[in-house]
């Protein structure tokens, strides 16, 4: 489990994939966040909970299947990209932003940003399927980032859409703070909606 509290910026090496074979290896600096991190570990790159198969020197290399490939940004990182890395929060640690699984429901892009004294106002684009999950003052991930809702499109909106505010921090400890409109960004929806739309569909029946 993660919290969506960013520690620290990486960098891509390299991604690998083969011909005919449906996964791949993506190669990180990540001087922090690589500290004691053996194989088999989870670390979030851009909100995708990946695996590392090996660390040294700084270096983590981690597996990337497939799914991930398809249903995420992670299949567009080219070299020298910039990652938002965060290693899944310890038994008893401070839970900073919200419960983040790492499991991506969804692309969404960056539509616009607004600078303010101290502050920047973002607006992304949603799957319309995740927009019902979306609320004014939920909690959202943005590529692995918490962040608060501030505004949301309507229900009967034929482009959904969702703000946030982002603080000085975020925009100087993220790749939130530098990045374009247009940019796709991988989106984690609050874990909690969607457990109580799964629930509502059963209609209260225990399923003995």
């Amino acid at each position: 489990m993660f919290t969506g509290i960013i520690a620290e910026q990486g960098t891509v090496i390299d991604i690998k994939s083969s011909p005919g074979v449906d996964s791949g290896e993506l190669v990180l600096s990540a001087p922090v966040s690589s500290e004691g991190l053996e194989p088999g570990g989870s670390i979030a790159v851009n909100g995708v909970c990946l695996t590392a198969t090996d660390n040294h020197d700084g270096q983590l290399h981690l597996d990337v299947m497939g799914e991930t490939l398809h249903r995420t940004t992670t299949g567009q990182l080219q070299p020298g990209d910039r990652v938002n890395l965060e290693r899944c929060v310890p038994a008893g640690g401070r839970l900073d932003g919200h419960v983040v699984q790492g499991h991506v429901d969804g692309v969404g892009s960056l539509v616009w940003r607004q600078p303010h004294t101290q502050w920047e106002l973002l607006r992304f684009a949603v799957p319309q399927a995740l927009a019902r999950y979306i609320a004014e003052k939920g909690s959202i991930a943005v590529d692995g980032v918490s962040l608060t809702v501030t505004a949301v499109s309507g229900a009967a909106a034929e482009e959904a859409w969702f703000d946030v505010g982002l603080i000085p921090t975020t925009l100087d400890e993220t790749r939130l703070g530098s990045l374009p409109p247009g940019s796709p960004v991988n989106l984690e929806v609050d874990v909690l909606a969607k457990y109580t739309e799964r629930l509502l569909a059963f209609g209260g029946r225990s399923g003995q």
